[in-house]
C-alpha cells in the first residue's frame, strides 16, 4: 500500500458503493487505511458529484444511504477555498480533464495525497501526483 493520505475522487466511491467490477480492491484499501488509522478525504465538489449521481441514477433513498456511509467510514470534507477554486481553473486550462477531476487533483497536491480512482482522465496528470489505480 501507497503512504498516505488518500483523497477518493468520485469515480472510486461510486465504484464502492454501486459495488460495480472491482470494488473489493476499494473496500480491501479503506481496511487497510483504517488499521493503520491513515488520513482519508474526499472534497466537497466530488462529495457533490456523488450526491447528484447517486440521486439522479438511484434516488433519494440510495442517496441518503451512500451519504450515510461515507460518515460512517469517517471521510474527512475537504472545503473549496479560493485558492484551491485557482488551482483547479488552472489544471482545467492545461490538460483536458474534467472540472471535478481538478479538484481532486487540486486538493491531492494540496494535502501531499494519494490519489484513489479508476477514472483514466487521471492518466494525463499522474506525473503531478501519486495515484492507487482501482
Amino acid at each position: 500500500m501507497k503512504k498516505g493520505p488518500f483523497i477518493f475522487d468520485s469515480y472510486a466511491l461510486l465504484k464502492l458503493f454501486q459495488k460495480e467490477d472491482g470494488y473489493e480492491k476499494i473496500a480491501s484499501l479503506l481496511a487497510e487505511i483504517r488499521k493503520t488509522g491513515t488520513d482519508k478525504y474526499i472534497n466537497a465538489i466530488n462529495l457533490g458529484e456523488i450526491i447528484y449521481s447517486t440521486k439522479r441514477e438511484f434516488g433519494d433513498q440510495k442517496k441518503i444511504e451512500v451519504l450515510a456511509n461515507i460518515e460512517r467510514l469517517n471521510f474527512s470534507i475537504l472545503p473549496i477555498p479560493n485558492s484551491l477554486i485557482f488551482q483547479a481553473a488552472e489544471y482545467k486550462a492545461q490538460y483536458s480533464i474534467s472540472y471535478a477531476d481538478c479538484f481532486t487533483l487540486a486538493s491531492a497536491v494540496e494535502h501531499k495525497a494519494v490519489i484513489v480512482t479508476g477514472d483514466p482522465e487521471f492518466k494525463k496528470v499522474q506525473h503531478l501526483a501519486n495515484i492507487v489505480w482501482v
